[in-house]
């Protein structure tokens, strides 16, 4: 990750953030397969993400196309089920990722928090 500068403009740009991993949905379906080793049913999936088939899927397609997902198509008690997991890359980015974003909230964190010297003068003032 690129640190924010500190000039006013694009302080805040972070060129760290994966386009492909940023987006709401993509977060939670990255989150859910990096919680579930085995991998997770489209199903299963779907309700862990609150999203509906054609939104999952898209979203699934997406992930797929970027190599961070394997679709695994079999059969569970003669019925059709789709698995989804985290490849070895996509585990890899994804954690990448999650650091990116711990830095960008640490760093907002500090700024937002005044240094000791300043809360001791607004509890004591002269």
């Amino acid at each position: 990750m690129t640190p924010p500068s500190d000039d006013a403009a694009g302080r805040f740009a972070f060129d760290g953030l994966d386009r492909v991993l940023h987006e709401k949905a993509r977060l939670g379906i990255l989150a859910s397969l990096l919680a579930h080793r085995d991998g997770v049913t489209f199903t299963d999936l779907k309700e862990l993400c609150a999203l509906t088939d054609g939104n999952l899927s898209r979203h699934l397609t997406a992930l797929q196309k970027a190599s961070l997902i394997a679709i695994e198509k079999g059969k569970a008690d003669r019925r059709p089920q789709t698995r989804v997991k985290l490849t070895a890359t996509g585990k890899q980015r994804f954690m990448e990722y999650l650091g990116v974003l711990e830095s960008i909230v640490s760093g907002a964190l500090a700024a937002a928090t005044p240094p000791p010297a300043t809360i001791d003068a607004q509890l004591n003032p002269a």
